[in-house]
């Protein structure tokens, strides 16, 4: 078997990390409410805490919903695709022209890349344990391919949620919209994965390399097996045919 370089680890665990920081952001809210790839923060302002509505992958949850003491939470049902627009116009009465609404629905059913992504990344980082040229090549394609993925999503999250943010901070309301967890996950996984696999894909080049070399030395090297400096094989050879030279001297043959 061949040994692993260092750095080949070094790859692995990237692209290990990078898969599990897709997850974080494939379970941002609704499936856990406070982690969120947009939080906005409302202006109801108690005694104890704001409200704030957070957007996630598969929809989105109110928090710290009224009245403050309670401390209720509030997620709305998982959906491919959702109105984030809509839902901000309601909770905080912020105006959205017709275009940039139906821009923000439409591309929250590309958001499904977040899973997809983060599936194949993990495949990636699967198929890279297997250290040899193949498992390093193929680990490199997939990896390539999770970060084609994640780069379309991390691209369409900034387009989704820059579209509400800029409405929602410039409305006049006071409600404040800023980015959170899951669009720094996404953004991390997305540089992981690019030094991941090209650092697994160095890694591969280089195992054929000093495969190669050990090949060749292996072979130039069977002359100098024994502390003398000669293979056992040329020393036979010379003490039969001293052998043979002798037998003839004395009539043996």
């Amino acid at each position: 078997m061949a040994k692993t370089s260092p750095f080949h680890w070094v790859g692995v665990i990237f692209l290990l990390i990078a898969s599990i920081l897709l997850l974080v952001t494939t379970i941002s809210a609704p499936v856990i409410g406070d982690i969120a790839i947009l939080k906005v923060m409302l202006t109801n302002q108690t005694a104890l805490r704001n409200s704030s509505v957070t957007f996630g992958t598969f929809g989105h949850c109110v928090l710290d919903v009224a009245p403050a003491a309670s401390d209720q939470d509030y997620c709305y049902p998982k959906s491919i695709g959702y109105s984030p627009a809509v839902v901000m116009a309601q909770v905080d009465g912020t105006g959205f022209s017709e275009a940039a609404s139906d821009s923000a629905d439409g591309l929250t059913y590309a958001m499904i890349l977040h899973p997809i992504a983060c599936g194949v990344a993990f495949i990636a980082f699967l198929l890279s344990i297997g250290a040899g040229v193949v498992g390093s090549l193929l680990g490199f394609a997939v990896a390539a391919l999770a970060w084609i993925l994640t780069l379309v999503a991390m691209a369409i999250d900034f387009t989704l949620f820059g579209i509400i943010k800029d409405h929602v901070n410039k409305d006049g309301s006071g409600s404040n919209a800023y980015y959170s967890t899951g669009m720094w996950t996404i953004l991390a996984a997305m540089i992981l994965l690019f030094l991941g696999m090209f650092i697994v894909l160095f890694t591969c080049f280089s195992a054929r390399k000093e495969k190669k070399r050990l090949g060749g030395h292996k072979t130039h090297g069977d002359v100098y097996e024994n502390g003398n400096g000669y293979n056992d094989g040329y020393n036979n050879t010379t003490t039969t045919q001293s052998t043979r030279t002798r037998r003839k001297r004395f009539g043996i043959f």
